[in-house]
Parts: structure tokens; sequence; C-alpha cells
């Protein structure tokens, strides 16, 4: 059986499949469980036993080297489609990938509601600290020996676990709120912060340290984002992100929205990449409803997602020059900025959140006229770069602030799960758009900038440049290659249907009626998409139960890991490097709270 599950693997997708084939040799083979899915990669359940074992395998793999990506649960108590996977109540998953073999893979742990509880994995993957904090805080499974099991996105005074299926989802299931002087009052204690209770001393054998609260107010911060210093003078000693400021459920919300329903909260996920991060979440429902776009609607996409990457990136760029101290690029940006979403609104009708891709293919065709301003786009922005070079990105004042400033190198970045630029900067050649390419990138000739072989503040915001003129060469061909042909598929689950179908035949009026009213019914199964965002690695991890709702949506955001990494990276510099440092991880809250 085990063989031919891996033979499965191996047919239904060309990836390598080494380390499901190394774990097959080193453990009984009878301890996994394969889940034959539409995840490009493998799935396999192991009993809680195994799993200290297995993951510490795992860490020790240092070809390929494996990274522990994502990590979060499920509450399986009330899904209906049960087949091929194990009795339980709910289940821990963990995303592991080698970005060099470019080759991952999913392990599952069922549990009951007897034993909640499964060992943490932070002395074996160190960046599973934050995604434990979150599960425990989402469904209330607990993680043995973890360093810090306490609430990360909710307030410490919450009660409750959200994302467990008998938490209400709704406010009017609530009862209504009243916030008393009293409750205001224990609110406010609760954010007071104490040294002791955040894992810190208030002085050493040879001084008394200074505690700095930065945020969850200030334009350094980049968004209501906190983060707690212990100073010796100037020098930082430790700190401690608090995030939580920005937190709306968007997980929870998939299971109340139809599948069409819930694309534009996708815009909102990260709101500075728009059609971007609408992407991986309508790739993967369509695997879940074996739609095929035409190529007229790949080429779409990947024009709007590479117009919205560069808008994301100039916004970066510039607020990083400012944060140094330079204030001329920002305007400047902007003005560059509005060019783009001209273009964009052109083309959508809206500016920032589109919410313009479809399941199926994309809202309208493209207007007339669109050439015109894309052309006249890629004529002015080459001049504006080189401009924001020369004033700027090559000022000696700015290369003294920030080259070898925050820096790291490619083992740290992979241990804490860094990707986009971050990760790119220490030398590793990884772009979800070369390396698994979607929606027609592989039709497109581009290069990706690699740093050579140590991330600091200067060499990600140069990738973030270089990065930019490769978008505009995959936007050229946009303009010069754009295929004719229809906007969305003629398949009954795209949203909205063709609706001249409805002239024609009966059925195709009924089923228009259902999904307009209703929405699609996506087949049960589970799906998951990847793709290289604005800011590193943006994934959907779907689950359908055969309903018009999603069962489970997990968004793994970049920005979450980022942010777990800044205390190992900015120890022991100066408290003006911090703010250099928080300039160059190009986040915003939205994509780290969700």
């Amino acid at each position: 059986m085990v063989g031919n599950s891996i033979m499965k693997f191996k047919n239904k997708k060309n990836y390598d499949n080494l380390i499901i084939e190394k774990l097959y040799k080193n453990f009984s083979p009878d301890i996994f469980i394969p889940q034959l899915t539409l995840i490009d990669f493998p799935v396999l359940w192991i009993e809680l036993k195994d799993l200290l074992s297995i993951a510490s395998y795992l860490s020790t793999l240092l070809d390929p080297y494996i990274t522990l990506l994502d990590l979060h649960g499920i509450d399986e108590r009330l899904r209906k489609n049960r087949k091929n996977i194990p009795i339980m109540d709910f289940s821990v998953f963990y995303h592991f990938i080698s970005f060099e073999k470019n080759v991952d893979l999913l392990i599952k742990v069922p549990l009951t509601q007897k034993k909640l509880s499964v060992p943490s994995l932070t002395k074996l993957f160190i960046n599973a600290n934050w995604y434990e904090r979150e599960t425990w805080e989402m469904f209330g499974i607990n993680f043995e020996n973890h360093p810090n099991l306490t609430r990360i996105l909710m307030p410490v005074t919450w009660k409750g676990h959200p994302l467990r299926k008998d938490y209400p989802a709704r406010a009017t299931e609530f009862k209504d709120y009243c916030l008393t002087e009293e409750k205001e009052e224990k609110e406010s204690k609760a954010l007071c912060f104490s040294p002791e209770l955040w894992g810190m001393k208030r002085k050493n054998s040879r001084s008394d340290f200074m505690f700095l609260n930065l945020g969850p107010n200030h334009p350094s911060s980049h968004g209501a984002f906190r983060i707690v210093l212990q100073l010796d003078g100037e020098e930082i000693i430790d700190c401690v992100p608090d995030i939580g400021y920005h937190h709306r459920g968007a997980e929870k919300m998939a299971e109340r929205q139809t599948w069409h329903n819930y694309i534009p909260y996708t815009d909102r996920i990260e709101y500075l990449g728009g059609c971007v991060n609408e992407m991986p979440y309508i790739l993967a429902v369509e695997k879940l409803a074996d739609i095929r776009v035409p190529n007229r609607v790949k080429f779409i996409r990947v024009m709007l997602s590479e117009l919205f990457r560069i808008n994301s990136h100039l916004l970066y760029i510039s607020t990083f020059i400012q944060d140094v101290g330079s204030m001329t690029p920002v305007f400047l940006a902007f003005t560059d900025r509005q060019k783009i979403y001209d273009i964009i609104e052109e083309i959508t009708g809206a500016r920032m959140h589109p919410a313009w891709f479809r399941i199926g293919g994309v809202a309208s065709d493209l207007p007339k006229g669109w050439e015109k301003l894309l052309k006249k786009f890629l004529i002015w922005l080459p001049i504006r770069l080189k401009f924001y070079s020369d004033i700027a990105l090559k000022n000696s004042i700015l290369i003294n602030r920030s080259k070898g400033v925050a820096s790291y190198s490619k083992k740290q970045a992979l241990n804490w799960g860094v990707t986009g630029a971050g990760l790119r900067a220490t030398g590793v050649d990884f772009d979800v758009r070369k390396k698994r390419p979607y929606s027609g990138y592989s039709d497109f000739d581009f290069e990706i900038p690699i740093g050579n072989g140590t991330s600091d503040c200067y060499s990600r915001v140069m990738l973030k440049m270089e990065e930019i003129f490769q978008s505009l060469r995959i936007l050229k061909q946009c303009l010069n290659n754009m295929p004719s042909g229809p906007f969305k598929a003629d398949h009954p689950l795209t949203t909205p249907p063709i609706k001249k179908n409805t002239l024609e035949d009966i059925e195709s009026m009924i089923t228009h009626f259902l999904q307009m009213s209703w929405g699609p019914i996506m087949p049960p199964n589970e799906s998951f998409q990847m793709i290289e965002a604005t800011k590193g690695i943006n994934s959907y991890y779907l689950i359908s139960d055969g309903s018009t709702m999603s069962y489970r949506t997990r968004i793994r955001t970049p920005s979450f890991a980022h942010l777990q990494q800044i205390p190992s990276v900015i120890r022991g510099s100066l408290l003006s490097d911090l703010i250099t440092y928080l300039g160059s991880i190009d986040f915003v809250m939205s994509d780290v709270d969700r």
C-alpha cells in the first residue's frame, strides 16, 4: 500500500518526493496513512506518539534542509466527508518545505477531545513558537513544554477559542456588550507592561535596564504594532514583539461566506497587495472545482498582480528611505503609485481593493484603451527608478545607516521561515513564480534577483528595487502578447456563471439562479496554493465539505514569520538600527494579524 501511495503522488504531480521516500525508509511504513487530496504534495497522517521522532528526523535533514513553513489546527467535529481520514475531534497539521530541493510535506496528527495536547516543536523548529501559540489560542490545543503558551492575537482577557466550530461567528450570536468603567479598567490593567511577565530582567550586575514601549501607535512601527524594548543605554538587550491589534478573524469569516463572497476579504489580508492576494485563494478554489481558465485570464491576472507588486514595492522603498531620514522619495513614490492606481481603476473600476478576480476568470474583459495607459507607464517608471537610486539609494548616509545592519544568514532565515526578498538576499534562489509557476508565469521571460549570502537592510531594499525592473519586463510582455479569447471559463462553477447561457436552456438558468443566490457548491476535498506575494510566500489551504462555504480556510502570510524573527536579529544593536530594520522588513499588520 505504501509503495502504491508513493506512485500515486508521483503520477499526480511531477514533484520530487525525496522527503517522503526517506521517511518511509527510516521509519516503519505502517505508521503513515497517506491522504489523497488535490494538494500538490504528499499528505501523511501519523499518530501522536510518532510526532516528535518524525519531526526530530526532519529537523536534522540538511540535504534537503527542512523549514517549518506553517502549523495550525482544524476542528474536525462537524466534518461530514471523512473518507480515508482517521476518526478524531481535532487535528494539527505541519507544513514542511525544502526551498533548495523544492519539495513539500504535510504531516497531520489526529486528536480526541479527551487528549487535546501535542508536544511542542519549538526545540526542533524555533519558529514553531508563534504558530503553536496561535493554534492554542484559536482551538484550545495544548502544546506541552512550550516556553510561553499565552494569547498572541486576542486580548489576554479573552475567553474561549474562536476557531472552534461551536464558537459564535456573527455579532448577532453574542449578547449585547456594554463597556463599563469596571471592564475598561480591567482591560487597561491587562495592557500594562511588567518586564518579569514578558521574560525580561530589570537589571544585571552592571546596570539597571530601561524599558521602552514602542507602539502600538508609532509611525516607525508601520501599523498597529507594539514592540517592548529592554535597553542598556541605546543598546537593545532584548525585545518582545506584541501583535494582534489588527486582528479581524479572517479565517473565521471564511466559514460564514460563500466561496464567491469571500473574495473581497482576500484583498484586505495584506491591503497593499490587492489582486496579488486574491490569486492564491482563487487558484485553490479552482483546484477544488477542477476549472481550467483560458490563457487570456492567466495573462490578465499576471498583469494585475505585477502592477500591484510594483505599487507595494514603491511604497516599501520610499518609506524605508523615509525611516532612514529622507522625505522627498515618499512624495515622488505616491505620484508614481497614483499612475498605477489609474491603470487599475480603468481596468477594474476600483483602486486599492478591486476584488476583481473570479472563480473561473475575472469580473470583466479589459476595457478599450488599457494598452495606452500601460505603455505610457512603462516609459515613465524606469526614469523615475533611476532618480530614486541616484538621489537616495546611492546616498552615503543611507548606505552607512543600512549596510551591515540587522543582517542574518541563510540558515537563520530558513530557521525562522523567512520568505521573499529577505530569504533571497541570503542567496537562496526561491521565487514561487519561477519554481512553481502558476497562472501562466511559465510563459514569461524574467529573472529573479538573488543576494550574495547575507541579508541586511541595504541588500533587502536593493533586491526589491531589482524586482520592480523584472515586474516591468513581465508587464511589457503582457502588453505585447495579450492573448485573445474569453475572460471567463465556460464551467458551471464559475462565479458568476456566463449569463448568455441562461437564455438558451433551463438548466443554465437554474444553475445561474442557485449560484447567485446560494453560491457554488465545491466538491468535498482539500486544496492548497502558494504564490509569491509582495512580501513573501502567501498561501491558502482550503477544506471543502461539499458545501457553499469553506469548512476550513488557513491563510499563511509572510509577515507573521518575519516579525517573529525580530528579537533574534536586533539583539545587541542600537535603537536607531531597529527603526532601519523595521523599515527593511516590508510588512503591514493586516498581513500579520489577519
